[in-house]
């Protein structure tokens, strides 16, 4: 039974991810790209990672695509037709893509995985305690490098949308 889910979650999330890629309207891409990341966290509930799982759904699958959702409102219109891209690049990009497909699995391939024996069960409060620890082995200093990063990519998003909105309305108004 887990194999028959995890061929369907694994379809899923193919055919929405080329779907995200393939797709010109802005929106539905977001859209399919929410499937994959709800298709990701039905992977981990499939093999027990349960705290994994809940992390995926709030954080990627909902915060960051109701983030990606408003900035897409925020920048562009909401039915906003992508560009095609030239005969040319989708080439190049297929040929780079197989090659990192090749690299990724030459590399699975070569490594010999050794089944984890674990004796121990870690809890939401080993994960959490870990999360904020800025001693050996916490990740608190990382957690806030990022946070500001994020924090800096948003506003220079938004610098950069309301620039070019303002010339062009400068523009139009001449």
């Amino acid at each position: 039974m887990e194999r028959i889910i995890f061929y369907i979650l694994a379809a899923m999330m193919i055919i929405f991810a080329i779907a995200a890629v393939g797709s010109r309207k802005m929106l539905r891409s977001v859209i399919y790209l929410l499937f994959v990341l709800v298709g990701i966290s039905g992977l981990f509930f499939l093999i027990d990672y349960n705290f994994l799982a809940a992390i995926q759904l709030t954080v990627y699958a909902g915060g960051i695509i109701v983030l990606i959702i408003f900035s897409v409102l925020l920048v562009h219109h909401i039915e906003l037709r992508l560009e095609l891209a030239k005969p040319r690049r989708q080439i190049a990009t297929a040929i780079l893509c197989l090659i990192g497909i090749g690299i990724v699995l030459t590399t699975i391939y070569s490594y010999d995985f050794q089944i984890a024996n674990q004796d121990r069960i870690i809890s939401t409060e080993d994960i959490g305690s870990t999360l904020l620890n800025y001693g050996d082995g916490g990740f608190i200093l990382p957690f806030e490098v990022i946070s500001v990063l994020l924090l800096a990519a948003m506003i220079g998003a938004i610098v950069i949308a309301k620039g070019k909105k303002l010339t062009e309305n400068k523009e139009s108004n001449s």
